[in-house]
Formats: structure tokens, sequence, C-alpha cells
């Protein structure tokens, strides 16, 4: 094993037991800056999490899960990351507590050009969570275009 990442993992041990109980510290891990203007951390070291929410792909779907703004990428991607709060919301948490997102979509430029949706949402109200973005040929209904996971702890 390497001095660096021993380093590392003795920094996370050490960050782990000086936490107070029950508090979470969130450490980002960024070996390079490049991508905090996109948004997102390389990593983050999580310590002193009591729950862990692994949250089911959220698309734009309704309450009742009709697929809703077919063919409007835009609309699609804000009313997944709704349905993200919604659950969020009734797990007791909030965007504070994510620390990883995935997103699938069946297009990524025209997502890419949507970044704002996300951008809005975390970066710019002081979360940046590790993130994935993956282009697929299609989700499990046609007309969707866009799916986000998100892992958040308390």
């Amino acid at each position: 094993m390497n001095l660096k990442l021993t380093l590392a993992i003795a920094a996370a041990f050490l960050l782990a037991a000086c936490a107070p109980e029950g508090e979470v510290t969130r450490e980002p891990v960024n070996p390079w800056e490049w991508s905090a203007a996109f948004g997102f951390n390389q990593a983050e070291i999580v310590s002193g999490e009591t729950r862990t929410l692994y949250m089911s792909g959220q698309t734009s779907v309704d309450a009742n899960g009709a697929v809703m703004h077919a063919g409007d990428i835009r609309a699609q991607f804000e009313l997944a990351f709704d349905n993200i709060d919604t659950v969020l919301a009734a797990a007791d948490m909030d965007r504070s507590n994510v620390v990883r997102i995935t997103i699938f979509t069946t297009n990524v430029g025209a997502l890419i050009q949507n970044w704002d949706v996300y951008m809005t949402r975390y970066p710019e109200n002081g979360y940046m969570p590790a993130d994935t973005l993956i282009g697929i040929g299609s989700l499990f209904e046609p007309e969707l275009m866009v799916e986000v996971e998100v892992v958040a702890v308390d």
C-alpha cells in the first residue's frame, strides 16, 4: 500500500473517530478542481452517518406512476428532481443529505444543455455530491429520457 493511500485511510478513520456521535461529517475529495465547475465532487468521505437511504431511480412520473412531459427533457429532469425531494422528505431528509447522484439519460447532449436544473438544486445551494452521468439506449418507458438515483445519509 502506498503512503498516500495509507494516509487517506488513516485520515478517514480519524475523521470518523472525531465526529460527535450522530453528526454526519462530509469531506470533499477533489484531486482535480475541474469537477467543481460542473457542480460535483470526485468523492466524499462521509463519517458518522446513522441512516443511509438508497433511492430507486426517480423519473418524470406523477403520483400514480404515469409518465409526464414526453419529449421535454428539461421538464423531465425537473420532475425527476422534484420526485427526489418528495422521497427525501418522506425519509425525513433533504438535499443536504445527498452524497451520491447517478443520472441516466437517453440524450446526454440535451441533458447537458439543461444542466442548470441540477446546478440550481445542488451546487448553488452549497451541496456538491459525487456525481455520474451515463448515456443509455432507453429507460423502462420509451417516453422517458432521464432517471436519477441518489444515496443520502444522516
